[in-house]
């Protein structure tokens, strides 16, 4: 199959950059890594992908943001990606399909020590036991990441198999120092992964001619302002 993007006058629009096809390496590339994401995704979002031991969705889950993470590299990608951060999606999405997601992967990569989604933490130690780099840096960041003085950013996502609607939320870590901050308590396994596919799916998608229906949709932030103590 050759991905190009389906949309690019609007791509070009949203992102004001020149964006051309795929020349004939990136096709062969971007082939091989559409493929096999889209072969994982149809796994991961399968029930029955959960019936299968914690350690083997533990390496499936990492195989997907690691291709993710080596897509984000595309440059009409990494342009959608710059038009969500700006507006162009609800509030943090773009920091959650880029930062949130190559943190993770950066995480999984550079502790290769974990078995299982939950097992997997980081802390201070660890993210600066050899050089102040891109976890450091982010987890710096993300204790700031707020909507109305709450790190939590709370989702509704649908199956369209089942025709039903589940809430899910990403919980940024509100304090990086000597704690350990677990990756089950920012994003969980089994809704978790199940939105974190369907978004990375969701940009991917952008460049594929003619793109299926994902099984799973991610509906909307739900979004509930802080009100007036007076109201």
């Amino acid at each position: 199959m050759v991905y190009v993007n389906n949309n690019l006058q609007s791509i070009k629009e949203m992102t004001n950059i020149e964006i051309l096809t795929p020349n004939e390496k990136e096709v062969e590339v971007l082939t091989l890594f559409y493929n096999r994401f889209y072969d994982l995704f149809d796994e991961i979002v399968n029930d029955s992908f959960f019936n299968k031991e914690a350690n083997i969705r533990f390496f499936k889950l990492r195989e997907a943001f690691s291709i993710y993470k080596e897509l984000l590299n595309y440059e009409p990608i990494k342009a959608y990606i710059e038009w969500m951060k700006k507006g162009g999606r609800p509030p943090l999405e773009g920091i959650i399909a880029d930062d949130l997601f190559s943190f993770i992967r950066n995480l999984l990569l550079h502790f290769p020590i974990f078995n299982t989604w939950d097992e997997v933490y980081i802390n201070k130690n660890l993210a600066t036991w050899s050089k102040l780099g891109q976890i450091d840096k982010f987890l710096k960041k993300c204790i700031n990441i707020k909507i109305d003085g709450k790190s939590e950013i709370k989702y509704r996502i649908w199956e369209k198999d089942k025709n039903e609607i589940k809430y899910f939320s990403v919980n940024f870590p509100e304090e990086f120092k000597d704690n350990n901050i677990y990756l089950k308590d920012i994003i969980t396994e089994k809704a978790g992964m199940k939105f974190c596919i369907a978004l990375m799916r969701e940009i991917l998608d952008k460049q594929v001619v003619n793109a299926d229906e994902p099984k799973i949709k991610i509906m909307s932030q739900v979004y509930f302002p802080i009100k007036n103590k007076n109201n």
